[in-house]
């Protein structure tokens, strides 16, 4: 397969999800904002870019000659940061670029991370709506995060050339993304639906999520979870 490019590469997500591809063999183009920062992605068989995964020619010159993109850019670090700086238009204006960015350079595949907010709880309603389960000071992100969403699916739907011969998918984990947890191999796929308030993920778990969707896809143009547990019942990678 040819290489993997990488959006957000410095984040926890993007940095397991580049560690993945490498056990892999793949090789990766790492973008970041400031390269100077990530000195680390910088391996055997990976490639460290500069990028913009919110302007379609930045993400049409980087994306070039691989077989797919991962986006796991995230603009927010956390309540601690505020939200002066925060582009509420920050994954539309994403979504557009990628999508019109993969399709004018022949690229198919797109793997993005989702956001637990904008799963649906047992209420019917989106997580982010229950101010008993989700804080509410981050819920100007989590609007963000599913307006982004919301523009890959608008896409799909309205047809043409708007990411045309794109095929994305976004892997959302559970609210309980484990920073220190070991890469098992093994997770469940779901729905809409948030999985059980117990589930939990290693990135590494995530990580290999996303990979075999690269390599092997089976979820094509939509959104599901995805979620680990220790029982017998876990799908193995």
């Amino acid at each position: 397969m040819a290489g993997i490019v990488v959006f957000g590469a410095g984040g926890r997500a993007g940095r397991a999800v580049t560690d993945e591809a490498r056990r892999r063999g793949h090789r990766v183009t790492a973008v970041v904002r400031d390269p100077g920062r990530y000195p680390e992605p910088g391996a055997d068989g990976v490639t460290v870019a500069r990028g913009d995964v919110t302007d379609p020619g930045a993400v049409a010159e980087v994306v070039g000659g691989h077989a797919a993109a991962v986006h796991a850019v995230s603009p927010f670090s956390g309540p601690e940061q505020g939200f002066d700086s925060l582009d509420p238009e920050f994954f539309v204006k994403a979504a557009d670029a990628l999508l019109g960015g993969l399709a004018g350079a022949g690229v198919g595949r797109l793997v993005a991370v989702g956001l637990f907010a904008h799963l649906v709880g047992a209420d019917g309603r989106a997580v982010m709506d229950d101010p008993a389960a989700f804080p509410a000071e981050i819920r100007p992100f989590a609007l963000a995060h599913a307006a982004g969403l919301r523009r890959l699916r608008e896409a799909t739907e309205r047809g043409g050339e708007a990411g045309a011969g794109v095929d994305w998918v976004m892997l959302t984990p559970p609210a309980r993304l484990e920073v220190g947890a070991p890469r098992t191999g093994r997770y469940r796929l779901g729905g809409e639906r948030a999985p059980d308030a117990d589930a939990w993920l290693s990135y590494a778990d995530l990580a290999v999520a996303v990979l075999d969707e690269i390599e092997t896809p089976t979820l094509h143009r939509t959104r599901v979870s995805v979620f680990n547990s220790a029982g017998p019942g876990d799908a193995g990678s």
